[in-house]
């Protein structure tokens, strides 16, 4: 693969292209525009074949799979809004910025992505419902994952609230949380209700790993709760095999592979050989049924453009077979998130 992978120059192929194109979405529909009348998963199918045919636009570029290719991992922001955004900070020269859907096709659509799941990382509650809200008419959105503080008496309250909308598939936990949290009652209580609503739980810890022991406890207490690991093989920092291996004996635990590049000597290496061997582990410890693909964009632009994350993971999955990139780009977060 090229040191430097060159972003395509194609062009998302939008609404009007869709409603152009043979109608795939059958009689299943949802909600009352026009656009949340499509069925996101035959949409994926669509866009995914008018896209494979768009990336022959540029040869040097990453050329798309022929897999419909779905981002599990991404954020949106506006710090224009009246009351700013806790994250990221305005320091942030890269991330501080309007993230919006927009930005967010003509930087993924170019190389083959054609779904997303949202996660929220902001911990204003209404925060939720500003993403659902502009989202909501985007059939290239999926799913999002709430952020929602569990173990708290309006846990309930705002679980039943947010469920509702059939786009929010989860919820995300933070490290610190799980530390705390895991020898209260309340706090299992609240996560076997996210199970019992066929929920999934996003686990994130970026700073250590004394939360991964309680992250364990969690699998083995709520056993039908499906739990995805952010951010690997990066994330959590310097975790142990012994750590991950146990984690991945329940079957519940997924690895979301949103976390690949590194610095390295103050350079971000582009070559696949520089990560072979972690990703090798990562699917050494939970097979190819439980990996999914994610970029953490635009969090992900302070290692790399787009294309570079997308172009390395496709690089070492190609050769698996049509098989392995459908289930990592597509069907395991299908079987994750169970989007509608």
């Amino acid at each position: 693969m090229p040191q430097t992978l060159q972003k395509q120059r194609t062009t998302w192929p939008g609404r009007a292209a869709v409603a152009a194109a043979p109608d795939p979405f059958g009689a299943a529909r949802r909600g009352p525009s026009a656009v949340n009348q499509v069925n996101r998963r035959s949409f994926l199918r669509g866009t995914g074949a008018a896209l494979a045919a768009l990336s022959a636009a540029d040869s040097s570029a990453v050329a798309a799979p022929a897999t419909p290719v779905i981002d599990t991992h991404i954020h949106f922001y506006d710090p224009r809004r009246k009351d700013g955004i806790p994250w990221p900070p305005s320091t942030d020269k890269v991330l501080y910025k309007p993230v919006l859907p927009a930005l967010f096709a003509s930087t993924a659509s170019p190389v083959g992505v054609t779904g997303a799941v949202v996660i929220e990382a902001s911990p204003r509650l209404e925060d939720n419902q500003w993403v659902l809200d502009l989202v909501k008419d985007n059939p290239m959105i999926v799913a999002y994952v709430a952020n929602l503080e569990v173990g708290k008496p309006e846990f309930r309250t705002n679980l039943a609230r947010f469920r509702k909308n059939r786009l929010v598939r989860g919820i995300r936990v933070f490290d610190e949380k799980f530390v705390a949290g895991v020898s209260q009652p309340a706090f299992l209580e609240d996560l076997k209700r996210l199970a019992d609503a066929d929920l999934s739980l996003d686990a994130i810890g970026e700073t250590d790993t004394k939360w991964l022991a309680p992250l364990l406890t969690v699998a083995e207490k709520v056993p039908n709760l499906r739990i995805i690991i952010n951010h690997m093989p990066e994330e959590p920092p310097a975790w142990k095999v012994e750590q991950i291996r146990a984690l991945a004996a329940h079957p519940q635990v997924r690895c979301k592979v949103s976390g690949v590049l590194k610095e390295v000597g103050g350079k971000v290496p582009t070559d696949l050989a520089s990560y072979r061997a972690a990703l090798d582990q990562l699917w050494d410890l939970f097979g190819p049924d439980r990996v999914v693909y994610g970029s953490n964009w635009p969090k992900s632009d302070h290692m790399g453009p787009y294309a570079t994350v997308f172009g390395l993971v496709k690089q070492y999955v190609e050769p698996k077979g049509a098989a392995a990139m459908e289930k990592f780009f597509w069907k395991n977060a299908l079987a994750v998130y169970k989007w509608a």
